[in-house]
């Protein structure tokens, strides 16, 4: 059973930048797959970005692609999404996810943190 807990969700003005952490614990942090999601208010949980086991490759949707960038330390057992230039339209809960596999769907995803709140103001 893997543990997941987000960090370093916050409220900032548009412009600004953030950096979010997973830290995982409860299985062998290398074998999988880990991917940021993020869910805004009355909308389907959609991914953000994704990244392997080993942390190459990794993949940005097109509204990440250039602004956020996600990285992963397999000997700490963390994940980071760094968000910059952020703007209104990022605010959301931010998930973190771990699979086997990378997918672009939540349903390819196992396990779940509880989520942390970015809240971006114009």
């Amino acid at each position: 059973q893997v543990q997941l807990a987000e960090s370093g969700g916050g409220l900032v003005q548009a412009g600004d930048s953030l950096r979010l952490s997973c830290a995982a614990s409860g299985g062998t942090f290398s074998t999988y797959a880990m991917a940021w999601f993020r869910q805004a208010p009355g909308k389907e949980r959609e991914l953000v970005a994704s990244i392997s086991r080993s942390g190459m490759p990794t993949y940005h949707t097109d509204s990440a692609k250039g602004r956020f960038t996600i990285s992963r330390d397999n000997a700490k057992n963390l994940v980071y999404l760094q968000m910059n230039s952020l703007k209104p339209e990022d605010t959301a809960v931010y998930y973190c996810a771990s699979g086997r596999f990378v997918g672009a769907t939540a349903e390819s995803y196992d396990y779940w943190g509880q989520g942390t709140q970015v809240t971006v103001s114009s």
